[in-house]
């Protein structure tokens, strides 16, 4: 990078670094309540929830792993996006309601409330070592991956630095993160947009001439195959990171991305996930749902930033150039290397914003995460099992602690991940291990009054079980259709067991459902149409 690129860095994150620490200085009288450090309650406005759902959802895994699978297998990536901005939708109008009334703060709190504390240990316990080894490792791993190959430094130094500025910003609190989220949005959107402009313009360049959209239509023509929203078998073959190739069917199966295992995904990722609904569990309704709602058009413009760029580098690639930079040593094509390399053509200065941005969506995705696994060891387990009668200044003071222990866990673990081929799938495959059991859990428990504590046990102890089981032993079935499978199972015994225990009619612990909690705004329900019209022409029009 050039000086000029390390001065913009050197600019953006001092504005986010003094805006934190003005923000935890003026709330500093309050952050000994760890309500207020844990969820920021009540102090978050709607476009600081949707800042911060999208900031903390859009991080290394989508610029790299989402933009490297843009590179293999297309437009069809694009989903997880996509249809994540519908489900912000189900969860507004649903979830959020029932959170809210029944005055939850930790997922594990409404596992505990609805069924029992053996529910709620449990899957914290799987909570935290999938978000402590899959997702803050993965992101951490990408996000060092992407500074070295920028700047040029050394990957371990990489890691160290964002592991650094990440505790910075989470030490202050969901307050600090949800504003500072606020600029980190700005920041990554601005640079992603420049990097795609940039990428578009290079492929117009390389193979002709015009500009940006003229380079849009040169994508369009030159990879046809990568502009199909709903993949058959055999479709497309994409590189398996040791010199051969596998079916992106595999990775997005068909018609289960519209009305199968990815809705699984979706509900429980934006739905049952503290690390994401805990920005919202702190307002009040009407607040949630119009954050929410940002976030789903936030959402539908996520594919111009993250995956067009991997497109691009397909095409560049395809023609000649990238060939030594897409290679691992092995000489073997690495999917997750496309955005990284398309850093590296960008002119000075927007090489530094969008290396600012690129930086922005890890550290900020960093910080939220810490907050979740801090948020549910500290009030779900060390509050709940060692000290029940903690005061709120050593819960702050130990959930601080806990941030600092993932940290350096999350350190050890990801120079692990350095052979993956696409970090993004690595990810999604695995967090799918527990979301089908978290889902049939929640879904019956929100909506199913007879739902006992023994069928919600079952489902829990199972979901990996029968996951694993399913992954060995019929390795032929799509990650996506095996936790569909998954699921249906688990509510089926769930079901079961519930209808033969009797007591299960007059259960004290289910939620009493009032259908006035569904209602919405009519400002609301205009921009969710929107958002639904907007969804479907786009899978007309790429399907």
């Amino acid at each position: 990078m050039k000086s000029i690129d390390y001065i913009v860095f050197l600019v953006y994150f001092i504005i986010v670094s003094g805006y934190g620490y003005w923000i935890y200085r003026k709330n500093k009288t309050v952050t000994a309540d760890s309500k207020d450090y844990f969820l920021a309650e009540g102090s978050l406005t709607w476009w600081a929830i949707g800042s911060s759902l999208i900031a903390s959802n859009i991080s290394a895994e989508q610029f790299i792993g989402m933009s490297g699978s843009g590179f293999a297998m297309g437009l069809a990536i694009s989903t997880y996006e996509w249809m994540a901005a519908a489900t912000l939708m189900v969860v507004a109008v649903f979830f959020i309601p029932i959170y809210l009334k029944n005055k939850i703060y930790t997922m594990p709190q409404f596992l505990s409330q609805r069924y029992n504390d053996a529910v709620s240990t449990i899957m914290a316990i799987f909570w935290l070592l999938v978000y402590v080894f899959v997702n803050l490792s993965s992101i951490l791993y990408l996000g060092a991956l992407a500074v070295q190959t920028v700047s040029g430094l050394d990957f371990f130094y990489c890691m160290y630095g964002l592991a650094i500025f990440a505790i910075f910003i989470t030490l202050g609190g969901m307050k600090v993160i949800g504003y500072t989220d606020v600029i980190q949005v700005f920041v990554l959107v601005l640079g992603g947009l420049a990097t795609t402009y940039l990428a578009l313009d290079l492929v117009a360049t390389t193979l002709g001439d015009g500009g940006a959209w003229e380079g849009l239509g040169y994508l369009r023509k030159e990879a046809a195959d990568h502009f199909s929203m709903i993949l058959d078998k055999g479709e497309i073959l994409i590189p398996n990171g040791e010199g051969g190739t596998r079916d992106a069917y595999m990775d997005l199966p068909g018609l289960s991305v519209l009305i199968g295992g990815m809705w699984i995904i979706n509900l429980n990722y934006w739905g049952c996930n503290q690390y994401i609904t805990q920005r919202a569990l702190g307002a009040d309704l009407k607040t949630a749902r119009s954050g929410l709602l940002f976030a789903a058009f936030l959402k539908l413009m996520m594919p111009i930033i993250v995956v067009l760029p991997g497109i691009a580098a397909y095409v560049l690639f395809k023609n000649g150039q990238f060939q030594t930079e897409m290679a691992n040593e092995a000489g073997n094509v690495i999917p997750d290397h496309a955005y990284p390399v398309l850093l590296n053509l960008l002119p000075a200065g927007l090489k530094g914003l969008s290396f600012a941005a690129l930086t922005a969506a890890i550290v900020a995705s960093l910080a939220g995460k810490a907050n979740s696994i801090s948020t549910i060891f500290t009030l779900d387990i060390y509050r709940k099992f060692f000290n029940r009668n903690a005061s709120e200044q050593r819960l702050v003071t130990f959930g601080k602690l806990v941030v600092v222990v993932a940290f350096i866990i999350a350190l050890f673990v990801a120079p692990v991940l350095r052979n993956l081929d696409q970090a993004f799938q690595y990810i999604q495959e695995y967090t799918g291990f527990i979301s089908p059991g978290v889902f049939a859990i929640f879904a019956l428990g929100f909506f199913w009054k007879r739902t006992t504590a023994p069928a919600a046990l079952v489902a829990a102890v199972l979901t990996i079980p029968l996951s694993t089981y399913l992954k060995f032993q019929f390795p032929e079935i799509p990650f996506i259709d095996r936790m569909g499978i998954v699921f249906v199972i688990l509510v089926a015994l769930m079901v079961i067991i519930t209808l033969f225990d009797p007591k299960s009619k007059n259960n004290p612990k289910g939620l009493e459902i009032d259908a006035s909690m569904f209602k919405t705004s009519t400002s609301f329900a205009v921009g969710a149409v929107i958002i639904c019209g907007v969804i479907a022409a786009l899978y007309t029009i790429f399907w």
